[in-house]
């Protein structure tokens, strides 16, 4: 019986600046978004029914039923296309949720991709309201693993010029930060966008240009879980890194470094001084 593989990288927001409100309560973003080389790994083999198992380290607190986002996409596709088939889906659980780093949508959105070819089926577009439905971050990681501009609710996808060759350190501290309290706590909800990235940047040029964007979820996140700042502060006070910041609405932090040689003596270096800490080291997909 045929069986589909795939990785669900992690999402990192490399800036993120909450420009309005919507009536409705959703915030308006501007977002530099990539995607990095570690990863959830997952696969499905049809079956009579929907089911998943989740194991790997972060599984605890993961869902096995119906709530479980990769779940909830592969019914969504199911009724989309007609299909009557089910799927066995295993998830072997690398990234940590809760995290900032979008791990469920990736999972959520590779499930999806997984599916269409498991079934036979054409996969459903960025865009579908079914798709935006799931969340805010699932149309991004349906759309591309490679740098966009996320904007709106996330639902408007813009491509950008290439970034220079670069790599990341990602670094969680052991804390869950809740995304309510954290967009509850802007100073302002109408900050101004992000700079467009110009074309034909070299590595320092995109680290001024980065250094001069933001993440407004920052400073109220750093409130709810003080440790985040503790991360930022560590990563700041290595030379090899050129910028730290934190991704999403927390806990995951990034420092930015030349290449993946410095990226894995970087993450050694913070590893070994905080061994609670998650580190990884990780390429720009």
């Amino acid at each position: 019986m045929a069986t589909i593989k795939a990785s669900a990288p992690a999402k990192v927001n490399l800036t993120l600046h909450v420009t309005g409100q919507r009536d409705d309560g959703y915030h308006l973003l501007d977002s530099l978004v990539v995607f990095a080389g570690v990863a959830d790994q997952l696969s499905a083999t049809i079956a009579s029914d929907l089911r998943i198992s989740v194991t790997g380290p972060f599984s605890i607190g993961v869902p096995t039923d119906h709530t479980n986002l990769m779940m909830r996409a592969a019914e969504v596709l199911r009724a989309a296309r007609g299909v009557t088939k089910g799927a066995s889906l295993t998830l072997e659980k690398h990234l940590p949720h809760a995290a900032g780093i979008g791990s469920g949508s990736s999972d959520a959105a590779t499930t999806l991709a997984m599916l269409a070819e498991l079934w036979g089926v054409a996969p459903l577009p960025a865009m579908t309201p079914e798709v935006v439905a799931l969340g805010a971050d699932v149309p991004v990681c349906v759309s591309s693993p490679h740098p966009l501009r996320m904007s709106g609710i996330g639902d408007v996808l813009s491509p950008v010029a290439e970034l220079p060759s670069c790599a990341l350190v990602l670094v969680r501290p052991p804390v869950e930060v809740p995304t309510g309290p954290v967009f509850q706590g802007l100073a302002t909800k109408q900050g101004s966008p992000m700079m467009p990235l110009p074309a034909a940047l070299d590595y320092d040029g995109f680290v001024r240009w980065l250094l001069a964007q933001r993440n407004d979820l920052q400073a109220p996140a750093e409130t709810i879980a003080p440790q985040i700042s503790e991360a930022i502060a560590k990563l700041r006070s290595l030379p090899a890194v050129s910028v730290a910041g934190m991704s999403g609405s927390g806990a995951t932090c990034f420092g930015l470094v030349k290449d993946m040689a410095t990226a894995r003596q970087v993450a050694r270096i913070v590893q070994v001084a905080k061994m609670d800490w998650w580190v990884a080291p990780a390429e720009l997909l």
